[in-house]
């Protein structure tokens, strides 16, 4: 199938052209195509974040050209054939056309290589094995990868356990890709493959397994890919922990985000939550926010109150409640009104600080010590229950200090 990319800003930008025109200097017309992500969403009108290019140039030979060209040459990856060219505070990923020597299932030994048909049969799939000149014309060494791309297949490059063996990490990439640009069902081959070697994915780092799941869960729409990997046994491999349940596709509905679709994976109990982001080794903040979203739980209800929504907010903060209030709603898809208004004051909350101290305390005559403590706590006790007075302060602390003990 011939193609030809058009109406493309990226491909005749200046910082484009000069690239292409530098490595075009050194190798000749044709030495040098764009490949990949951006020859593939070009075709099928998504948007193009980064422009990667393939080259017959060796690594060395494409950093003097650059440099040539008075452009800024960067060795992101010398030893797999990558230079990064900078054009107008824009990167360019070039990497030397390459052939796998060896694999272990996480990383491979390249060669570097001349035969773009060897650089394509190196690569996942067949919508990712698309080049395309300077003027945009479209070289398809498998045959089929414009086709799939057109059609939303997911297919992989030759036989697709001996593309798994290479890395297996592909297997992630296989549900990711059906997600953000699969349709209909996803290939019945390679759904095959990723079962049959699922149990490969013990080699992978955690990081790689936890940034290609959240890249995944980021889709428009993961549902698919998400019930065929729990299908083959991946998401099990993976995250033990999850449970494929109606809340998550309730949540991909309402409009939650990766995290929140994460959430509805996970049982709402704290201890397993970390446990499962700290073996995955999730950021920090992810981590958190998942866990803290678990202990709001209990103190959330759709039908609660303003005021009870307020102590909520106070006590575990907007971002825990905002994600318990998620998780509710997904478990009562019909109750959208009570939880698009706990989300919109959610989302105008802001903490209110206590609004007594110490010192206060110490002016009423009470020395420093475990009193001031007590105190202070029965205080914002009572202040949290009358929802945050904006004043009567000092009468309320007063009473406090001056009413009988025992």
């Amino acid at each position: 199938m011939t193609a030809r990319l058009s109406d493309q800003p990226w491909l005749t930008a200046p910082s484009t052209r000069a690239v292409m025109a530098a490595l075009e200097a050194a190798g000749g017309i044709g030495c040098a195509r764009f490949v990949g992500g951006c020859v593939r969403n070009a075709l099928i009108g998504q948007p193009v974040a980064d422009i990667d290019i393939a080259t017959t140039l060796t690594p060395q030979e494409t950093d003097r050209a650059i440099r040539a060209a008075g452009l800024k040459s960067v060795p992101t990856g010398i030893a797999h054939g990558t230079v990064t060219a900078v054009a107008e505070r824009t990167p360019f990923e070039i990497t030397t056309l390459r052939r796998d020597v060896s694999t272990d299932g996480r990383s491979a030994t390249v060669a570097f290589t001349d035969d773009w048909a060897e650089d394509a049969a190196r690569r996942d799939f067949r919508l990712n094995a698309l080049y395309a000149d300077a003027e945009g014309l479209v070289f398809d060494p498998t045959g089929e990868g414009v086709a799939d791309a057109l059609a939303g297949r997911i297919v992989f490059v030759g036989e697709p356990r001996t593309r798994i063996r290479e890395d297996f990490l592909r297997i992630l990439r296989f549900f990711r890709f059906h997600a953000w640009y699969g349709r209909g069902e996803p290939d019945a081959a390679a759904l095959a493959a990723c079962r049959s070697l699922a149990a490969g994915m013990t080699r992978l780092s955690a990081e790689r397994v936890s940034s290609e799941l959240m890249k995944l869960l980021s889709a428009p729409d993961p549902r698919t890919a998400v019930r065929a990997m729990a299908g083959a046994g991946v998401l099990e491999q993976i995250l033990p922990e999850a449970e494929l349940t109606p809340l998550f596709g309730a949540v991909v509905e309402q409009g939650g985000d990766a995290i929140a679709r994460l959430m509805m994976l996970l049982p709402p109990e704290e201890a397993v939550v970390r446990d499962a982001t700290t073996r995955l080794r999730f950021p920090n903040a992810a981590r958190d926010r998942l866990a803290f979203a678990a202990l709001a739980l209990p103190a959330v209800r759709l039908s609660m109150s303003d005021r009870q929504a307020r102590e909520a907010l106070y006590r575990h903060g907007a971002r825990a409640v905002a994600d318990a209030v998620w998780r509710r709603w997904a478990a009562a898809p019909d109750k959208g009104d009570h939880a698009r208004r706990l989300l919109a004051l959610a989302d105008g909350w802001r903490r209110p600080p206590l609004p007594v101290g110490g010192r206060d305390i110490a002016r009423l005559g009470v020395e420093p010590g475990p009193e001031t403590g007590r105190l202070l706590k029965a205080f914002e006790e009572a202040w949290i229950a009358d929802d945050f007075p904006a004043a009567g302060h000092a009468e309320r602390l007063a009473a406090l200090v001056n009413a009988p003990r025992g």
